[in-house]
């Protein structure tokens, strides 16, 4: 196996051959969006959000060393929408600009920024279809460190910007069989300073699926090729292969089978980074409100197995999967691992809200009342610039009464890196190189909200999380716990006040713990 090593600059990484193609995508998707034929609904919301707190440890430092001070917050935000046959289009960014009462303060931030987008687009129907997205966020740099549960501290975080674009075309050969292929490219930069380093990757994909024609026998093929250029780990290659069949035995009942071929180049440490995949399973599904995936199989690194469960009642969802995968950081923050929380009241909307347009804004509408996150808090996805195997097992549950909810997710991780610890060699010091050789996280988040009228409500999250490294020994416990109350003075304007506890480990060269303590008042005004 031979590795090439690059020497990338911070600002301009390498460039495949033939990527014209996906250079002339946004292009082309521009051009379709002025087309007579891809009128979409399109629905602009400015937010403003002022936002009164008191912290008495700003910098979430070490308790002797905390300092006291009122924060002064105006954030102006944009959400756009929109929605039409051909387009799905969900965007928003926000500024944060604060201000110090007291200017003693260490670890604080002056201002944050953050931003998402997601688009699918349909530029030739039943032929070229488009997805892209992109992302700006406040991460975490290690798991042994405060977890950002403010956007004005600074210790322990970093931004992090991703971005992809991925035409693909898709060919219906009659009711036997659809054929999928996408070309992609992919970005995740902001790490140029803390030893994570930027990245790029090119991707191509077939998939050929049977269609309806066979109903008792299923099959599938897929293939993938992925080119990655990183600063820290320069190119690196990555091949999957896998063919499936679907056999059903029974009305309820189906026999799942794969076979493949797993070819990785990265600096191993161990010399096996190829090799044939296997794994046999099932799928039950006794109802439209209840289903359940299992398989056991082998790869090149050892057994493993997959398990998908879900049972979904009138007010309640009920979720427990399992997964054992390869991945990095860099995979993890494109498709981030955090359950969204739109995401799983949409679902428990949707008997009562079957208008998709109609059950996005109740739902949005609910969690601004609710007090409710954009995501739960998951895993904590620290930088790191290595491959790794990831076991993973995590349940959830949704409830919705007629003047509560609740919202639970519980989880246990477990990390084993794959390739060499030079790879991290500018992110951790050398005493402490095999800090993320193999970690170990479990953790539970809760959200529950009461109505107490029509106008206000009462809401509270508790979260909890414990990360061990298991080579050096050093954990880090995580406690935050949030109670407050938000009410709606009218259509356009809404206003809460909370109180927060928080704790955790100071970083990775402190066994400390901070605590903070903060009471917030906030007022959202929606134009």
């Amino acid at each position: 196996m031979t590795i090439t090593t690059a020497n990338l600059s911070a600002h301009r990484l390498v460039k495949w051959p033939g990527s014209g193609a996906l250079r002339l995508t946004p292009l082309a998707l521009a051009a379709m969006l002025l087309s007579n034929d891809c009128r979409a609904e399109w629905k602009v919301t400015p937010v403003v959000q002022l936002r009164e707190s008191y912290s008495d440890n700003v910098g979430n430092v070490a308790d002797e060393q905390a300092r006291g001070s009122f924060i002064s917050e105006a954030a102006p935000s944009l959400t756009v929408t929109g929605l039409s046959p051909r387009l799905k289009f969900n965007a928003s960014a926000e500024w944060r600009k604060y201000a110090y009462s007291n200017t003693d303060t260490t670890n604080a931030r002056s201002n944050d920024r953050r931003y998402s987008m997601t688009a699918e687009a349909i530029a030739i129907k039943e032929l070229l279809y488009v997805d892209a997205s992109a992302n700006g966020s406040r991460q975490a740099v290690s798991a042994f460190g405060p977890v950002p549960n403010n956007s004005f501290a600074a210790n322990n975080g970093t931004n992090i910007r991703t971005w992809s674009i991925s035409p693909y075309l898709r060919h219906r050969f009659g009711a036997t069989a659809t054929l999928t292929a996408r070309l992609a490219r992919d970005s995740v930069e902001g790490g140029s300073g803390n030893g994570f380093g930027n990245s790029l990757a090119s991707t191509r994909a077939i998939d050929l699926v049977s269609g309806p024609a066979s109903p008792d026998l299923g099959w599938n093929v897929h293939y993938s090729h992925q080119d990655m250029s990183a600063q820290r780990t320069g190119n690196t290659t990555t091949e999957n292969s896998l063919a499936g069949l679907q056999y059903r035995v029974a009305s309820h009942l189906s026999l799942t089978s794969t076979v493949g071929y797993d070819k990785y180049e990265y600096h191993a440490l161990s010399e096996n980074t190829s090799g044939p995949s296997w794994s046999g399973g099932f799928i039950w599904q006794p109802s439209t409100r209840t289903k359940v995936e299992a398989s056991f199989g082998h790869r090149y690194f050892g057994k493993t197995g997959s398990f998908d469960a879900s049972y979904r009642t009138q007010r309640s969802i009920w979720a427990l999967t399992y997964a054992d995968i390869v991945t990095t950081t860099r995979s993890q923050f494109l498709l981030p691992a955090a359950l969204d929380t739109a995401a799983m009241l949409n679902r428990l909307f949707a008997g009562a809200y079957p208008d998709p347009v109609v059950r996005q804004q109740i739902v949005q509408a609910y969690m601004a009342q609710a007090g409710l996150p954009p995501t739960l808090v998951d895993s904590i996805n620290y930088l790191s610039n290595r491959y790794m195997r990831n076991k993973r097992l995590q349940g959830s549950v949704t409830f919705k009464g007629a003047r509560s909810s609740l919202l639970l997710s519980v989880f246990k991780e477990r990390t084993e890196a794959l390739s060499l610890q030079q790879e991290d060699s500018t992110l951790l010091p050398t005493q402490l190189s095999s800090l993320n050789e193999d970690t170990d996280q479990h953790g539970a988040n809760v959200n529950a909200d009461y109505k107490l009228s029509t106008r206000t409500s009462a809401h509270a999250s508790l979260y909890g999380a414990k990360v061990k490294s298991l080579r050096t020994g050093i954990t880090n416990d995580i406690r935050q716990l949030n109670v407050g109350m938000s009410s709606r003075f009218n259509t356009k304007i809404n206003g809460s006040l909370d109180l927060r506890h928080s704790k955790g480990r100071i970083g990775v060269f402190d066994n400390r713990d901070y605590h903070e303590n903060a009471i917030v008042a906030t007022l959202s005004v929606q134009y």
